[in-house]
């Protein structure tokens, strides 16, 4: 499971800011509700061009409401230049720290804060979502080259998984990971290519396509012999190659559930699935 901060589950449970500020100086929006993340932000100037006022309303998981929530604490008082250098580091690390499956959660806050300060720059004219800089890489969550670019040199990232991560890209169909690759090794060098492309021994799978294949072997193949015996089992997570299950009905008591996890679902996960998962425990 996710491990969050104590400051993420306090602006979490406790956001800052929510709502929209009244006749705002900047307006933001990035992010759709289709691909499960959208943020709009709003700022107020006062008279010596400070921030005076910033509110938000997100469309998203807990870390997009902390992130959004620390987004707007770190712009109050602020100048737009300052405003403007904040990044989605400073955002997560003024929240103790993000998952790294979280991290484009306070990426899309630091893009919604350049898209209002744009906005204000621009007299207003950019209210309506302007065309994106570059070519969209990533058709299942709207991401550029542009925006795969930026997010690995300011966050040194390496991996397909990643980019992912910061981003969203890769995380759909799987069809751009080849060009997310080709953006990483333009950025990074021939480093950044991952020792697996080469060798071509394990499957490449992208993170929605891993848990829709684990469930589906769970549901078809494994659930089905637990409920025999009057057991059962439910994904709860599935972070990187660790896959948490939690037991239910008679395996949820079951002295022997631990060897059964190991020495049954872990087997099968791995032969159906992908030979690197392993299957932890969820209480």
């Amino acid at each position: 499971m996710w491990e969050y901060s104590e400051k993420v589950r306090e602006h979490y449970l406790h956001p800052r800011n929510v709502g929209e500020v009244q006749n705002p100086d900047g307006i933001g929006e990035v992010g759709n509700i289709k691909c499960g993340d959208a943020l709009r932000l709003t700022f107020r100037l006062d008279k010596d061009g400070k921030i005076e006022d910033i509110k938000f309303k997100t469309f998203g998981c807990g870390s997009a409401i902390a992130s959004s929530s620390m987004l707007t604490e770190l712009c109050k008082g602020k100048t737009l230049e300052e405003a403007e250098k904040i990044t989605n580091k400073e955002i997560a690390e003024a929240l103790g720290g993000l998952p790294k499956e979280k991290m484009h959660c306070s990426v899309m806050g630091q893009e919604a804060l350049e898209k209002a300060v744009e906005y204000y720059k621009s007299g207003g004219k950019t209210a309506k979502e302007a065309e994106k800089e570059g070519n969209v890489v990533c058709t299942c969550f709207n991401v550029t080259d542009k925006e795969i670019e930026r997010a690995v040199r300011q966050n040194n990232l390496t991996t397909v998984e990643d980019v992912t991560n910061y981003t969203k890209a890769g995380g759909g169909c799987g069809g751009c990971i080849p060009k997310i690759e080709e953006l990483l090794e333009k950025v990074n060098g021939p480093a950044s290519i991952p020792e697996e492309k080469s060798t071509g021994e394990k499957p490449r799978m992208t993170t929605l396509e891993k848990i829709d294949k684990i469930r589906g072997v769970l549901n078809t193949e494994i659930r089905p012999l637990l409920q025999k015996d009057g057991g059962d089992c439910e994904l709860v997570d599935v972070e990187g190659n660790i896959v948490h299950i939690r037991f239910s009905g008679h395996c949820a008591g079951c002295a022997f559930s631990e060897m059964t996890q190991f020495g049954f679902i872990e087997k099968i996960l791995k032969e159906k699935v992908f030979p690197d998962l392993v299957v932890k425990r969820s209480d």
